[in-house]
């Protein structure tokens, strides 16, 4: 039966894959696996969530570059089943009485935390750009393959930037005045940043995504940053995700938000103050998400998984 979780893992297959086709993928994974009884049908079988792979999970791992783990946490998810670490199960029954909800949580967050840092030490990557570049996309995409923990500054700080805009009698979707800019903006980074600050007092991998335009072409401040997690034995990567004027607009205008509101209206007057040639000279990794990019999306994130997590 094709359940919404046999879906949802056939979809995240399917964006694995990127822009090969299921053709090609099927004649690589015959070509590691030495074996030539996987064909198109089926990896299209997997894609729609009318079957899971079993034995072919360790082969679409090294085609994928990813570890095995999150596949096999995956596809035990798609089976409906709540993986455990190695297949071994927690007990708690002896020392919780119906435990087994307490039991499970215990269980998927040690294996949460055993796949994310199964390459070495903890990561912090910062995936930064302008306005409608892509960089929310990327980086969710880059958590699922990971595993590491993912904050977007926007859904961390929304509700207080609008509140707190509101109790300084200013436009609660202002992203371009100097109010926003000196007395809320600082803040919506202390935030942001306190949180990651936390997580990586905790060993966790985390993904911040935000605009990091400031931040990036400030020459002291990843220096800085990078100083105080390396104290903590975590690693630091900063990722651009750069676009174009159109794409960004294309970007901007689907997603539809009041925050935006100003920079359809004042168009040029936006894009006048963007660097859309060069990414800052921070960043150490930049990703091509203009439409029609010779790599696709899907690609590049493998390939900046491989490079982060080799």
């Amino acid at each position: 039966m094709t359940t919404d979780r046999r879906r949802e893992f056939g979809a995240y297959l399917a964006r694995l894959r990127g822009s090969r086709s299921q053709r090609a993928l099927a004649a690589e994974l015959c070509e590691l696996s030495s074996s030539a009884t996987v064909t198109r049908h089926e990896v299209s079988r997997w894609e729609r969530g009318e079957r899971i792979p079993d034995d072919w999970l360790p082969y679409l791992a090294r085609a994928h570059s990813i570890p095995l783990t999150v596949l096999e946490r995956m596809a035990a998810q798609a089976r409906g089943h709540d993986p455990a670490p190695d297949g071994t199960p927690f007990d708690l029954s002896a020392f919780f009485a119906g435990g087994q909800s307490l039991k499970n949580r215990v269980a998927n967050a040690w294996h949460g935390r055993a796949v994310a840092n199964a390459n070495g030490n903890p990561v912090l990557v910062l995936v930064g750009g302008y306005a409608g570049s892509g960089k929310t996309e990327f980086a969710r995409f880059l958590s699922d393959l990971s595993g590491w923990a993912f904050l977007d500054k926007d859904a961390l700080t929304r509700r207080l930037t609008e509140r707190l805009l509101v109790s300084l009698n200013g436009d609660p979707h202002d992203r371009h005045t100097d109010l926003y800019r000196a007395d809320v903006r600082p803040h919506e980074y202390r935030c942001l940043m306190n949180t990651a600050y936390a997580n990586i007092e905790c060993g966790v991998s985390l993904i911040l995504a935000a605009p990091f335009i400031t931040e990036l072409n400030d020459p002291g401040w990843l220096p800085r940053l990078t100083h105080r997690c390396k104290a903590k034995g975590v690693d630091v990567t900063a990722i651009w995700v750069h676009s174009d004027i159109d794409t960004m607009r294309e970007y901007i205008e689907l997603r539809d938000a009041a925050r935006d509101g100003w920079k359809l209206t004042h168009w040029d007057e936006y894009t006048a103050g963007l660097n859309t040639d060069d990414a800052p000279r921070a960043a150490h990794v930049t990703i091509d998400n203009r439409l029609g990019a010779a790599v696709s999306l899907a690609d590049q994130t493998r390939r900046t998984l491989a490079k982060l997590a080799p």
